[in-house]
């Protein structure tokens, strides 16, 4: 007799269970209802169908704009590093134009004495 809990509890469970008609007029009452309900499901799935292509464009603008942005980082580090090196270039110049002229002057020393 110990099982007897197991078998209420299974009683219960088929009495929950158990196909009951559905009350007179829910059919007429839903599909009333789904009526009622559909011009305010069309307006609200263009709300959010408009609202998606806001949020697309801000995202679509938004990494246009970024990678603008650093494409002219890019184009103004690479004008400093050709400023660099037209600076260095320069200055290598002048040395080389420096040491040729002091080689030119040791070798005419030399020869002369």
């Amino acid at each position: 007799m110990e099982f007897e809990p197991m078998n209420d509890f299974e009683r219960e469970l088929r009495e929950a269970l158990e196909r009951r008609p559905a009350p007179p007029g829910l059919k007429r009452k839903l599909m009333e209802s789904r009526r009622a309900r559909r011009p305010q499901n069309h307006f609200l799935m263009w709300q959010r169908l408009a609202a998606s292509i806001v949020v697309a464009s801000l995202l679509a603008g938004g990494f246009g704009w970024r990678y603008r942005e650093q494409r002219r980082r890019g184009e103004e580090a690479r004008e400093k590093v050709f400023t660099a090196l037209r600076i260095t270039s320069h200055a290598l110049n002048q040395m080389n134009t420096q040491l040729a002229a002091h080689d030119h002057s040791d070798g005419t020393q030399g020869a002369s004495q």
